[in-house]
């Protein structure tokens, strides 16, 4: 940002990290935005209590004349927002709980309606919740127009390994979430489809791994790989099916002899990479690498996201 002073820049749009927030004393936004409070890198911070003492300082200075933006789903962030001296405006998943909400599967705020989810290119529920977040500050600050803010909502795609469809084969569906290194990440995206085969696992950034399990209905099976296998296991005994996979090959191929027709495969590991990649990207790379390659040695029929012809 310092850098870009002399430059002729309007606005920044800034993610502010927890590990910045923590020390810094004079940062202030005009509008600024906190959707929820789960734990993460508590190898870093520590202990649950310090971690949200950090994201809070997102409002510390915040004036009469900016807006914070908070979602009504989490109660955290709303006790937080109470408190804050600035304009208030709340983000909430159904009508009648806030100022920006879903209705009928349109996204709407207090000008009317936004877009229709079902022009999206995706509309999950963080999606959706994403989505509004994102038109509350574009809106609140003046940055954004009703037409532009559609015009984007309608054809904004998500960057790779983030819930990301890789391929569809005898009515499975393969998809790349490597990106989700939390279990609150990975949570959020099995809610996201009904009967689920998970790989899940890798280097814990000393979280409470059994949190992945909060949607025992949606599980039909789990691959545990990495450092962190036996604590998937764990969290899933009980569950459902768990098999071990020692590399992303086995991994696929256990997913493969568990999954269905119908099922969803998720690579949604809640954890790092850096026990066998050097990042999530690679991770994901990975993945899709030896799904087409076990596609193509089973001869199936695919529809895909450039992973066989």
């Amino acid at each position: 940002m310092v850098e870009a002073l002399d430059m002729d820049v309007d606005t920044f749009v800034v993610e502010a990290t927890s590990f910045r927030l923590a020390f810094v004393e004079s940062f202030r936004s005009q509008a600024s935005a906190w959707l929820n409070l789960a734990p993460d890198h508590l190898d870093w911070h520590t202990s649950m209590e310090t971690y949200e003492a950090a994201k809070a300082r997102l409002w510390r200075n915040l004036s009469a004349t900016d807006t914070a933006i908070g979602f009504a789903g989490d109660a955290t962030v709303m006790r937080h927002l109470r408190n804050v001296q600035a304009r208030q405006i709340v983000v909430a998943e159904q009508s009648g709980d806030g100022d920006y909400f879903c209705r009928e599967g349109k996204l709407c705020g207090p000008f009317g309606e936004i877009t229709d989810t079902a022009a999206m290119y995706r509309s999950l529920p963080h999606d959706i919740s994403n989505a509004l977040v994102a038109s509350a500050l574009c809106h609140e600050t003046g940055l954004g127009e009703l037409a532009a803010m559609k015009a984007v909502l309608q054809t904004f795609v998500a960057p790779h390994h983030r819930i990301e469809f890789v391929a569809q084969a005898q009515g499975v569906s393969w998809f790349d979430d490597s990106k989700a290194t939390t279990p609150h990440a990975a949570l959020t995206a099995l809610r996201g489809f009904e009967s689920v085969v998970l790989i899940a696992g890798g280097r814990n950034k000393g979280l409470d791994l059994s949190a992945m399990a909060r949607e025992p209905k949606r599980m039909k099976g789990v691959v545990a790989i990495g450092e962190s296998a036996d604590l998937i296991a764990q969290a899933f005994h009980g569950v459902c099916p768990v098999v071990f996979a020692d590399s992303m090959d086995a991994a696929v191929s256990a997913a493969l002899s568990l999954a269905a027709e119908g099922d969803t495969v998720l690579l949604s590991p809640g954890c790092t990479s850096l026990d066998w990649y050097g990042g999530y990207a690679e991770r994901g790379d990975d993945f899709v690498r030896c799904l087409k390659e076990a596609l193509e040695s089973n001869v199936l029929r695919t529809q895909s996201n450039g992973v066989t012809s």
